[in-house]
């Protein structure tokens, strides 16, 4: 399959490629995903039984924390995976990708 990247309003695009998570990876991850979106409505639900704005903000973070290793497991994956692949073909391209990336996850 060949990989097809470019730029676009300053953006990578990307097409044919697809991960390559282990069905215990999938999983793990769906998990996380299906516990921060029970977070999610949990603070909806919060906001709209006007709980103490404090009280909502600590769910907020807790929720925001959670995306954040659901990222980090992620990223693993990418560097070790689809970054280390990309490499050994030759492909130097992926580290501007990478940054973009890793510039995106730091931005809050």
């Amino acid at each position: 399959m060949e990989q097809i990247t470019e730029v676009i309003d300053g953006r990578l695009e990307h097409c044919d490629r697809k991960s390559h998570h282990s069905d215990t990876v999938k999983k793990n991850l769906t998990t996380r995903l299906n516990r921060i979106e029970g977070q999610i409505r949990g603070i909806k639900g919060l906001i709209e039984k006007d709980t103490y704005c404090d009280d909502v903000i600590t769910q907020i973070a807790a929720t925001q924390s959670a995306l954040n290793s659901v990222a980090k497991i992620l990223l693993e994956g990418h560097l070790k995976g689809c970054v280390v692949d990309r490499l050994q073909e030759g492909d130097i391209d992926v580290l501007d990708e990478l940054l973009l990336t890793v510039q995106k996850l730091m931005k809050k």
